[in-house]
């Protein structure tokens, strides 16, 4: 039994691991529908929500068995990461190259992508999913077409030592990088070119870094035990290192409503804070959702509101689709299956948390 709900879970974090990541109501809002009948968790949800978006048609019994592993590296895999659409995987690795998986079949996409001559430390898409980046021990930092695997441009130099972390701005229009040098940098993801000059304050290797999900800010973590928190327009320190870890801060992330960090440590500690110690530079709040729940999904896989709210995701498999008044058909392709939503009596928007059975009226 105990095994039976650990599998249960890892194929749920698998396979939602975008609505999960974006938004913490849509762990509730968008992952019931796909639940199959048989999961222990579709169990526990029908026990427990009562006003979710609800499956007519299409509802799988289990889930799909997955390869038991992929293979294909020889050597260790230092990088992992879903494309924005959930249809890909890319993953870097101490062979100095970087592959492209099937997320579904787990097959290798195309042949590696090679030219770093060091260990790829980390991997990352853009957010449009039409490109990847990749930073190495090599003290460079490559970007691939996602479609070819041919590079693109040259490599972005600057660093004077390994990279370790890089990622993309949530407009794509900037990658950050952490590196043994002790710094970070920003670089125009069009041009390649440096933006400002190195972001210096750490005191030991960068190991991690991060943009907040406006774009705003930049966070990183570092072998000197501290966390700090950057203005992304500036470079300017926003505000005293986050102190408290008592070893190396291996790994940071933001909460996906930019509220909170989370560090984890080689302490084998992870530890949250307020991603706002200083007021200055605490957001204003967010406009409210108006569902319109007859959208198409985008290419991720989300229905938004006319403000670009998030009203539910559909997986990979389940997306083009046709919409009457209260019901979505997706039909079936060569890889698709069909399913239909029923929106009778749902709690959207900024009444979600009515989904829950406990919820007052």
């Amino acid at each position: 039994m105990l095994l039976e709900r650990i599998q249960d879970i890892c194929h749920f974090l698998i396979t939602f691991h975008t609505p999960i990541s974006f938004s913490t109501p849509h762990i509730y809002i968008s992952t019931r529908p796909f639940l199959p009948s048989q999961s222990p968790l579709s169990r526990m949800f029908d026990r427990e929500f009562s006003r979710g978006i609800k499956m007519r048609v299409g509802n799988l019994s289990s889930w799909p068995a997955p390869p038991l592993e992929w293979a294909g590296h020889t050597n260790s895999v230092q990088s992992v990461s879903y494309s924005p659409n959930g249809a890909r995987v890319i993953t870097g690795s101490s062979d100095h190259t970087i592959r492209i998986w099937d997320a579904e079949s787990g097959v290798v996409v195309g042949e590696p992508l090679t030219g770093h001559n060091g260990s790829v430390n980390s991997v990352a898409y853009t957010p449009d999913g039409r490109h990847i980046i990749s930073g190495s021990h090599d003290h460079t930092i490559r970007i691939w077409d996602a479609k070819t695997g041919a590079p693109v441009g040259d490599p972005l130099k600057g660093h004077t030592g390994s990279v370790t972390s890089v990622a993309y701005s949530p407009d794509g229009r900037h990658i950050i990088s952490g590196s043994s040098d002790h710094t970070i940098r920003i670089w125009d993801a069009k041009t390649g070119a440096p933006v400002g000059d190195p972001l210096k304050g750490h005191t030991s290797s960068v190991t991690s870094v991060a943009y907040s999900p406006d774009g705003r800010h930049i966070i990183s973590g570092s072998w000197d035990h501290t966390i700090r928190i950057w203005d992304a327009e500036t470079g300017t320190a926003a505000g005293e290192p986050l102190a408290g870890h008592t070893h190396s801060v291996q790994s940071i992330a933001y909460s996906s409503d930019g509220q909170h960090i989370v560090s984890g440590s080689g302490y084998k500690t992870i530890r949250v804070w307020d991603a706002f110690p200083s007021a200055s530079i605490r957001p204003s709040s967010c406009s409210p959702i108006h569902p319109e729940l007859f959208a198409k999904p985008n290419m991720d896989g989300w229905v938004r509101d006319s403000e670009g709210g998030l009203l539910y995701w559909v997986p990979h498999g389940c997306r083009s689709s046709v919409h009457s008044p209260a019901l979505m058909t997706i039909p079936l392709t060569s890889r698709d299956r069909s399913v239909s939503f029923d929106f009778d009596d749902i709690a959207i928007g900024t009444s979600w948390t009515q989904i829950f059975k406990s919820a007052p009226s």
